[in-house]
């Protein structure tokens, strides 16, 4: 056998032959290749959930937990997949756990990393369960954890949600909210899916149903884009519909939504938000809605509050120690008694009136006590709760009984010392322009109103009473008083201060005068033969307030014909009317019965007769005079006009 080189040869085979010899190169390959095949055939990603579960929470602070298996599907963009997922909470909540999912999924292109960017073409979630609250003892709420100021950027491309819950928990604002979400997929491989929402509980205690839709998640990468929501919201009998943009909503900086609001009264806000808004009528406004900073806007709204219409801008600064309410409203036609809830009144019901059930209820209550001044306290801490700066003008007002034109008033609140400057009326053509102060800083508020009354048209001043529609002459005057009460009634009964109006020349009816004066032939021949106007030289009232007691310093109507002296009491406490006005005509008449026309009853029934009495008293003596001569009898109704034109001056005659 021929003589075989080592190095070209290898052992015999069973014939006697050589085998070739193996390279040390692939033999090694060979090695790496079976040990490979070896290592994923027994390779397990669970090995890695024990420094998976370390690193996050080295990187957090909390405690992270895979309770079911982790696997990675790899690729350019790895897929890591876990079960049962949770993630702790902070150490001052009672609540173990902050977030859990039955399955999380989400794939990690690998290249960004490079550049420090975290790109997550894929999350899904499966049964997630997420908790956010606040710190019951104050500071940051439990989403605030790990290292602050990272400059990582994260960006999303896919999210798919099933089945998931997130609740909100403000236990010091007694506020749980519990919200169920959901993508709604409109393909098999629906990137963009919007996403479904449901829920409720409680917000400030009052509990509240929520259901709607909103963008995809994926949207909320990128914090420069508007994020598209459409909800609804009901608290009680208060609605809102807000659809539109957030901007940032993971940070809540900044909206741009459509929000219309609608209720039974605004004053259901005031549990709802801290706005300490006066009772209304049922409204419903819709405006944009938006935030910058702290400052909440509720921008170029429209709608109604009762049978008023109501436009404008508001806006509420939750920046200092109490929300600041601003607004800047106008009406071009303005219900008067939809104000009622200003005073502590309840605006009128009935047919072509709006109101709700509660406000039909106080109103039948109203009716049937027999008292016209609200007696409703103010609550002082709402008065308190909120401070203010609303303006308010209307360019015309309802109000059938009253001769309005419009109103202007601008309302400052702060700290519970309210003030209404101005609080201007166009009355009858006229102006009252009123000043009013109200402290509500202790626990009896002090009042004070001081008004002046110029240019009030006579013959608009009682709309409805035909025979004084024609009259002429302007109404002036000033009113000064404060009292002390939590109510309108209050206020009133106990106040102290002056009360004065007059008129200078003008003209009245000829027949209101001999009515005054019961003048029974001058009656009947403007009767049958027409009425005409008479010459006013002058008319004042003059009344002191004491105590809530009005007493006439001075009260008159001087006209050519007849001149009105009266006096007596306006009793603002027990709202009572005690007046005597004695008519002296100035002309003669055998028909004219010199009695004293009373003034009686109540603010809500009041009474204007002739003193009975004293007519029975003349008619008695007339028939005596009768028995003798029928002269006689005539002359004990004969009016030989003894009243002479009065001085009428002063301040009050213009």
């Amino acid at each position: 056998m021929p003589w075989r080189s080592a190095h070209a040869a290898g052992p015999d085979d069973a014939n006697g032959r050589a085998w070739p010899h193996r390279h040390p190169v692939m033999t090694a390959l060979a090695i790496v290749a079976v040990l490979v095949a070896v290592l994923i055939a027994i390779w397990d990603w669970n090995w890695f959930k024990g420094p998976v579960e370390r690193q996050v929470k080295a990187r957090t602070g909390r405690e992270f937990h895979i309770g079911g298996n982790l696997d990675v599907d790899l690729g350019w963009t790895p897929v890591v997949s876990a079960e049962k997922v949770s993630f702790g909470n902070a150490e001052w909540s009672r609540a173990p756990q902050m977030a859990t999912a039955d399955r999380a999924e989400i794939g990690i292109a690998l290249w960004p990393l490079l550049r420090r960017q975290v790109l997550l073409p894929l999350i899904r979630l499966d049964n997630p369960r997420l908790l956010l609250e606040t710190n019951p003892k104050g500071g940051d709420g439990n989403w605030i954890f790990g290292e602050k100021g990272g400059d990582t950027d994260v960006q999303f491309r896919r999210v798919d949600i099933q089945r998931g819950f997130v609740q909100f928990l403000d236990a010091p604002n007694r506020t749980d909210i519990r919200v169920g979400v959901s993508s709604q997929h409109k393909a098999a491989r629906d990137a963009s899916a919007p996403v479904s929402v449901v829920g409720g509980g409680l917000w400030q205690n009052n509990r509240f149903v929520l259901q709607g839709n909103a963008a995809s998640p994926l949207l909320l990468r990128d914090r420069t884009a508007p994020y598209r929501i459409n909800v609804r919201a009901s608290a009680g009998a208060t609605h809102a519909h807000a659809r539109g943009t957030l901007l940032d909503p993971l940070r809540l900086r900044g909206f741009d939504l459509q929000m219309k609001l609608s209720g039974r009264d605004l004053g259901d806000l005031y549990p709802l938000l801290g706005l300490a808004i006066p009772h209304t009528p049922p409204y419903s406004l819709d405006g944009r809605f938006s935030r910058e900073g702290e400052v909440w806007h509720y921008r170029k709204f429209d709608g109604r509050i009762g049978d008023s219409d109501m436009h404008g801008d508001a806006s509420v600064d939750t920046s200092g120690k109490r929300p600041y309410l601003r607004a800047d409203l106008t009406s071009r036609r303005l219900d008067f008694d939809d104000l009622a809830g200003f005073v502590g009144g309840t605006p009128q019901t009935g047919r072509g009136e709006t109101a709700n059930a509660e406000q039909d209820k106080d109103a039948a209550q109203q009716d049937a006590s027999g008292r016209l001044l609200p007696q409703t306290p103010y609550n002082l801490t709402k008065l308190r709760a909120m401070d203010a700066d609303v303006r308010l003008r209307a360019m015309r007002i309802n109000a059938p009984s009253l001769p309005l034109d419009d109103m202007d008033a601008h309302l400052l609140l702060e700290g519970g010392m309210l003030k209404l400057d101005p609080l201007n009326f166009g009355v009858a053509e006229g102006d009252i322009r009123s000043r009013i102060r109200m402290d509500a800083r202790t626990d009896t508020i002090r009042t004070r109103a001081d008004a002046d009354i110029a240019g009030l048209n006579l013959g608009k001043l009682l709309p409805k009473v035909e025979i004084t529609q024609n009259a002429i002459g302007k109404i002036s005057g000033k009113v000064g008083i404060e009292g002390t009460g939590n109510s309108i009634a209050a206020m009133l009964g106990s106040s102290d201060g002056n009360i004065a109006v007059g008129m200078g020349q003008g003209r009245i009816s000829n027949l209101l005068m001999e009515m005054a004066g019961i003048d029974l032939a001058e009656i009947i021949k403007f009767k049958l033969g027409g009425d005409k106007q008479i010459p006013v030289r002058c008319a004042f009232a003059d009344f002191g307030v004491d105590d809530g007691l009005m007493t006439t310093r001075s009260l008159a109507f001087d006209t050519s014909d007849t001149i009105l002296i009266g006096s007596g009491t306006v009793n603002l406490r027990d709202e009572k009317l005690d007046l005597t006005i004695r008519p002296r005509p100035k002309d003669r008449s055998l028909l004219a019965f010199r009695t004293p026309l009373r003034v009686d009853g109540t603010f809500k029934k009041p009474a204007v007769h002739p003193d009975l009495a004293k007519v029975g008293l003349r008619g008695a003596i007339a028939l005596t005079l009768a028995t003798i001569t029928p002269p006689a009898a005539l002359l004990a109704t004969l009016e030989l006009g003894p009243g002479e034109d009065s001085g009428c001056g002063g301040k009050y005659a213009k």
